[in-house]
């Protein structure tokens, strides 16, 4: 089966939080692949895969970045695909760094910045399936299958309350 993502990361340090956007991904039935490519020390690397993940069936990329985190901005630069960012906790700044690099990006060079860490990865796989379900219906009753387990969990939490 022919990869939807690219789920792409700065450093295999980064593997801890951007494994919870595969596992959501695998959840909702969406086709992936992982690579390491350093914006600064891969640059040629990372315009390669930005200027070619499309022809090979890449529809979205997700880019997990910490400390200055230029991945997912330097991707965006060089594709046409949506990018969504993923800052990744750091020990510095405990990830606002992160962040705030990936949502200053200049106009123009669009990128959609999900939550520091955990949370950011797994929304950036929700993210990242919804674009595809515009698509393929059953990605589309995937993520509709998820998000009803979300309620009745809510709901039987406030029963237990």
């Amino acid at each position: 089966m022919m990869a939807k993502v690219g789920l792409i990361m700065g450093s295999i340090s980064d593997w801890p939080t951007m494994q919870l956007a595969a596992e959501q991904l695998t959840a909702l039935g969406v086709s992936y692949e992982r690579h390491v490519i350093s914006a600064h020390r891969m640059p040629q690397t990372l315009q390669s895969y930005g200027e070619e993940a499309a022809s090979r069936g890449i529809q979205v990329i997700i880019a997990g970045a910490g400390g200055a985190a230029h991945l997912p901005g330097m991707l965006a630069a060089n594709t046409l695909l949506p990018v969504i960012g993923v800052p990744i906790k750091t020990h510095t700044l405990n990830g606002v760094d992160s962040l705030l690099s990936i949502v200053q990006m200049p106009a123009g060079v669009p990128v959609a910045t999900m939550a520091i860490g955990d949370a950011g990865a797994k929304n950036g796989a929700l993210m990242a399936a919804q674009i595809i379900g515009l698509r393929e219906s059953q990605v589309q009753h995937a993520i509709g299958e998820f998000r009803a387990r979300q309620r009745q969990e809510a709901e039987q939490s406030e029963r237990q309350f």
